[in-house]
């Protein structure tokens, strides 16, 4: 190689790192703040690169949270979004959220996977409502009683953090009825 292509590759090599830098994805906190079940304290970006924390980040007095392990699970969260969407224009305390919910791994990895879902979707509501959540994946499913990265789970979560309902799998509308119903039930 030549000193022109190792300079050429140097400062690729530089750019590639800084841009690294600024999109890196911090690993998540996560904090179980009570010995009973409740979505506890969790932290990481959402696909706009904004770093939150939940419960206290929830834009809702009752939030539809959607928790998926698997990328495969992501089509099953998209049969609930609809629903989601409309159960929210109809109520201005309720938001919703996803969150994709991974083992702690590399910065590199975290940072690859992020950029690849932003990428994957375009739509601003949809990019501030994603939160990747890299954490202790087995003390998150226990403060929360996820019994298995198996299925989607499906909670309505206050802003306290308490569980109000919980349910598995696509859409149905008896599911979506029974959501309805508790959430007219905390109101």
């Amino acid at each position: 190689m030549t000193i022109r292509s190792w300079l050429f590759l140097g400062g690729f090599i530089a750019l590639a790192a800084l841009w690294l830098l600024r999109v890196s994805v911090n690993l998540s906190r996560f904090t179980p703040t009570r010995d009973t079940v409740h979505f506890p304290t969790v932290s990481g970006q959402n696909l706009m690169r904004q770093e939150m924390t939940f419960p206290s980040d929830f834009g809702g007095e009752i939030n539809i949270v959607f928790i998926a392990f698997l990328q495969e699970q992501q089509r099953i969260v998209n049969t609930w979004v609809p629903f989601a969407q409309q159960v929210e224009a109809d109520n201005p305390n309720v938001a919703y959220y996803e969150f994709p919910t991974l083992w702690e791994m590399t910065a590199m990895r975290r940072t690859f996977l992020n950029e690849g879902m932003r990428a994957g979707i375009p739509d601003p509501t949809s990019r501030e409502r994603t939160i990747t959540l890299y954490l202790d994946l087995q003390g998150f499913m226990t403060a929360t009683d996820i019994p298995s990265r198996s299925e989607m789970h499906t909670l309505l979560v206050n802003r306290d953090g308490d569980i109000l309902w919980r349910t598995t799998g696509a859409f149905t509308e008896a599911k979506g009825q029974s959501l309805l119903d508790t959430l007219t039930a905390t109101q």
